[in-house]
């Protein structure tokens, strides 16, 4: 007798995903799509959202979109009334959607600064707000934060993507407080460190530098698969690459010698940057160019791990030697 394939857990449930249209939002609706879901994706760009729904089509999941901007409330609250329409039930929330933008803080103009906290931080509280009540009536549910290793540590000349994604984590560590009542309720939180994903082309960017993601960087399949694990198995947080882990790390014990490292050495590319043209990206307006799961990395995979290896043996001697001479036990010969 032939072994009859296992069904997924997560078979027929209604997922939403944010962010869907492009990189790790669309790597997470075709994971969701392999385990036999059922879709709601939301993004801002109506094309590129219509080929995410089409590609997930082909792996026979019902697939449901909607052009949302989460940083409007009322977008929020349709496309959960319309996510619970589909099923009468939303079993998972899936928070994405995110922009970012990098360079001197007082030189970005204070309408892309306020859309990044608008969009990051509101957009992820809004989509709490409308989906708690759905899982409280159910008394079920598991709301999904991508929140990044930025939520832990700062981004040099990142500074409005830095304070939102801290806000997230506060939100998500509240949260999880406030439903602890309701043992089938969870608030999750992901970690991860840079992705080999197309949303680096997508920043805002008054750095003059020529942005492309830095090593070490990962497979936003790998993330994706790793989301679609914690909606299987929820914890509260969730690290899904040695990077993160490694970072976090650091940056608890040594947190001032990183921020004034990691900005130095920012300092120093920004002063011998090619000086590109600024632009806002997709954070006032949604998305173009690349759409696809992928995007620009600064090196070529072989030598990723070679350098991301070099580079944080390099940052350990750095802390090492930063908290010697701090301490005065690092003394001139």
């Amino acid at each position: 007798m032939k072994d009859k394939k296992k069904v997924s857990s997560l078979f027929g449930k209604t997922v939403v995903i944010t962010g869907a249209s492009s990189g790790i939002g669309k790597a997470t609706a075709e994971a969701f799509a392999k385990e036999g879901a059922n879709l709601v994706l939301a993004s801002r760009g109506e094309e590129a959202l219509t080929t995410t729904a089409e590609v997930c089509r082909r792996f026979g999941s019902v697939v449901l979109t909607l052009v949302t901007d989460i940083s409007i409330p009322e977008d929020v609250y349709q496309l959960a009334e319309k996510a619970f329409a589909l099923n009468n039930r939303i079993d998972y929330w899936i928070n994405n959607a995110g922009v970012l933008s990098f360079g001197k803080f007082e030189e970005m103009p204070i309408e892309v600064i306020d859309q990044i906290i608008k969009t990051n931080l509101l957009g992820y509280i809004h989509s709490a707000h409308a989906v708690l009540p759905v899982f409280k009536k159910q008394k079920k549910g598991v709301l999904i934060n991508n929140i990044s290793i930025g939520g832990w540590m700062p981004a040099p000349y990142g500074t409005a993507y830095t304070a939102s994604k801290f806000g997230i984590r506060g939100m998500v560590e509240t949260l999880q407080g406030e439903v602890s009542d309701y043992p089938d309720i969870h608030i999750c939180a992901l970690y991860p460190g840079f992705q080999k994903s197309s949303g680096i082309e997508h920043a805002a960017n008054y750095s003059g530098i020529k942005l492309s993601t830095p090593p070490p960087s990962f497979d936003p399949r790998d993330l994706a698969n790793n989301i679609v694990k914690v909606a299987k198995n929820p914890v509260n947080s969730a690290y899904p690459d040695w990077f993160s882990i490694v970072a976090k790390n650091l940056y608890t014990f040594f947190p001032g010698t990183i921020r004034n490292a990691s900005s130095s050495l920012m300092r120093f590319i920004i002063k011998k940057a090619n000086h590109v043209k600024d632009t806002e990206g997709n954070v006032l307006k949604p998305s173009k160019g690349n759409m696809d799961i992928d995007g620009k990395t600064l090196l070529s995979s072989e030598n990723t791990l070679k350098i991301a290896s070099a580079g944080i043996v390099s940052l350990g001697i750095m802390v090492l030697l930063f908290s010697l001479k701090k301490t005065g036990k690092l003394r001139p010969i």
